[in-house]
């Protein structure tokens, strides 16, 4: 039985060590790696947050570029009916959609969302308008009915999403 307490005195004391440093490796290795990923994310920041900037000035152009003011300037021509100009303005925003849909994967969903209503807002508006159009009469009594349709609404919806898309900006650098 005395051997058993001499064994048990070298051991005892060998466990506790071999537990303390065990224990202390687990926690630092835990602390490499929270300071690992910490660094790993700041790398990830510097080349995201650049695409991030680059996607909400592509959805501000987009939006910006199928506002009716803008749209009407760009596409006029007065050899066209109001049928075919009423065609040829759904296809410029539709091509301008797909054309900056791959950036809803950098904006946030709210941004998004309202990118896309915004959107169909502007269709919805060509849309009615073209309605009360005539089809046999010109591009140019159609594009006054948008305006003018346009001009009269309280809130422009383009400028409203416009105006998200900045203020989600400047939460970046208020951050």
């Amino acid at each position: 039985m005395e051997t058993f307490w001499r064994i048990l005195e070298f051991i005892l004391p060998t466990l506790i060590v071999v537990g303390v440093v065990v224990w202390m490796l687990s926690r630092q290795s835990a602390e490499d790696d929270k300071r690992r990923r910490y660094h790993l994310f700041r790398e990830n920041q510097k080349t995201a947050t650049p695409i991030r900037f680059t996607a909400y000035e592509r959805l501000v152009l987009f939006l910006e570029r199928i506002s009716p003011e803008s749209m009407l300037v760009r596409l006029q021509d007065n050899s066209q009916t109001s049928v075919q100009f009423h065609a040829a303005l759904l296809t410029m925003v539709r091509a301008e959609y797909e054309h900056n849909v791959s950036q809803q994967v950098y904006v946030s969903d709210e941004a998004w969302t309202m990118v896309k209503n915004a959107k169909e807002s502007i269709v919805q508006l060509i849309n009615a308008c073209a309605a009360t159009v005539p089809p046999t009469n010109s591009s140019m009594d159609l594009a006054k009915t948008i305006l003018a349709t346009y001009e009269a609404s309280q809130e422009s919806p383009t400028a409203v999403a416009v105006s998200f898309l900045k203020h989600e900006v400047q939460q970046y650098f208020s951050a």
